[in-house]
């Protein structure tokens, strides 16, 4: 499909990409002059591999200011960007065979990344009537005395659905019964939530779950930062010792210049993150009311993240003008690139059927014009005799 779109944009149409997982704002200025100031005053040499520690010094004071979960120096290490921080825990954990629950829909990331490090992706469906949240009989269920760990996104990456102070209380006591699960919260999306939700993470939820909890977390997405590759764990020293080892052995460091420029977003001004908040949540009330104009579709309003995930079932099974049948959601998707120019990503890449998610980090004016032409592309589809 990427390819697609990439071919149909080289012929000259203008096709509307709502498939990135990434903000649409400038990185903010404070924060990139302090890379420029890195660069200047040469600062340009190879770190520590956990990290320099002036950001780990931020980030922990950030994670106690904010969090009010303490670590020291040592239990903190950085990355490049978040994915490789979950890629090291992976990696320094699991033995051969050994299982990771991941609620689904997930991030396309994480079951391949649990295959790469030899482990086995225990795959738990989450109903969209449950807000696409693992619920703790489910959790119950899927563990068995090869689980090494339960993976938590919250806000998730693709449905939005954000997981309460009391529904990580709910998992916690799950989990008090089987002290050999260890929990990776990955936090990516925490500022980033919306109208009367509000962010939790489960170290902090159930202390007692602290020392076998990595918390992850970094700057991409609520700095604008993606490119700057910056993102960081905290958890048990032994941990993260090991997964030191994995990274110096990979990548090294992240980029020094990243660094201090991470320095500034997570201890300097941060005035622009509540607006940034703000403009996403006035997008995701535009694009989930127009996209329940669509017919064939529903589309449930996120509590967190820059995604909506709306339902297409009931777009299945019918028939475009060319008389092609749509059979999935890929099939859908393509049709929409196809007829409508605009690119969103299939549900089945998130282990999620029949779904499509649609990127909100876009201006109002494209997210508009988008959900208008797919509006008229359903129209049209529901228009055809069914297969």
């Amino acid at each position: 499909m990427t390819a697609r779109a990439a071919a149909m944009k080289a012929e000259g149409r203008e096709i509307i990409t709502l498939s990135q997982g990434e903000p649409d704002f400038d990185t903010p200025e404070n924060v990139g002059e302090a890379g420029i100031r890195a660069i200047r005053e040469a600062r340009t040499r190879y770190t520590a591999v956990a990290g320099i520690v002036p950001l780990r010094e931020a980030i922990r004071e950030k994670l106690l200011r904010e969090n009010d979960l303490g670590y020291t120096l040592d239990q903190i290490t950085v990355g490049c960007g978040a994915k490789q921080v979950v890629f090291n825990a992976l990696f320094a954990s699991l033995n051969p065979g050994e299982e990771v629950v991941i609620p689904a829909p997930c991030w396309v990331s994480y079951p391949d990344m649990v295959r790469l490090a030899g482990g086995k992706p225990v795959i738990v469906d989450c109903a969209e009537a449950d807000g696409f949240k693992m619920k703790p009989e489910a959790l119950e269920k899927a563990i068995t005395p090869h689980t090494k760990w339960l993976m938590l996104n919250s806000p998730c990456n693709p449905t939005g659905a954000v997981y309460s102070e009391a529904d990580l209380i709910g998992l916690a006591e799950v989990l008090r019964r089987h002290p050999h699960v260890w929990v990776l919260a990955d936090d990516i999306y925490e500022k980033l939530v919306y109208g009367k939700a509000r962010f939790a993470t489960i170290a902090r939820a159930a202390p007692d779950l602290f020392n076998r909890t990595l918390t992850v977390n970094g700057v991409s997405k609520t700095n604008a930062m993606t490119g700057w590759r910056v993102g960081y764990g905290a958890g048990p020293i032994e941990l993260i010792k090991a997964m030191n080892v994995i990274q110096g052995q990979t990548t090294s460091h992240t980029s020094s210049i990243s660094q201090y420029a991470a320095i500034e977003a997570i201890a300097g001004d941060q005035s622009y993150v509540p607006r940034f908040a703000a403009e996403f949540e006035k997008r995701r009330d535009l694009v989930a009311e127009k996209l329940n104009q669509a017919p064939g579709l529903t589309c449930s309003v996120p509590d967190g993240a820059f995604y909506v995930f709306p339902n297409c079932a009931g777009v299945i099974g019918r028939r475009t003008a060319s008389g092609r049948v749509i059979e999935t959601d890929t099939d859908f998707a393509m049709y929409l690139l196809e007829e409508a120019g605009v690119a969103v990503v299939p549900g089945s890449g998130f282990l999620a059927s029949p779904y499509i998610r649609i990127s909100y980090a876009a201006s109002v004016e494209e997210l508009t014009k988008a959900c208008d032409r797919i509006i008229t592309a359903c129209i049209k589809l529901l228009q055809e005799k069914a297969a």
